[in-house]
């Protein structure tokens, strides 16, 4: 059974840094593209950042270009995003996801708050 568990998020100075986490199992991970998705209040959920099986290709959303890095460590089966000069724009949850056998995962979510 595939799972992804999230973890990392919190409340955060606008300015300052954050590093997302999110645990693979039940399935390959390292043989799958990996994504991080968010989702504010009263808006869609959008593409933040992907990453190759491999991790050598990733590409990212133009809001987060520059202060976002997404990586992972597919001898731990965890994905990362390591979020620099976040601001308040940048408050949602994120969601970490995968498309395995033709069915979208997701994990339950972490709260980000941009705030001072």
């Amino acid at each position: 059974q595939v799972q992804l568990v999230e973890s990392g998020g919190g409340l955060v100075q606008p300015g300052g840094s954050l590093r997302l986490s999110c645990a693979g199992s039940g399935f390959t991970f390292s043989g799958y593209v990996m994504r991080w998705y968010r989702q504010a209040p009263g808006k869609e959920r959008e593409l933040v950042a992907s990453i190759t099986d491999t991790g050598r290709g990733t590409n990212y959303a133009d809001s987060v270009k520059g202060r976002f890095t997404i990586s992972r460590d597919n001898a731990k089966n965890t994905l990362y995003l390591q979020m620099n000069s976040v601001l308040p724009e940048d408050t949602a949850v994120y969601y970490c996801n995968t498309y395995v056998v033709r069915i979208n995962y997701w994990g339950q979510g972490t709260q980000v708050t941009v705030s001072s």
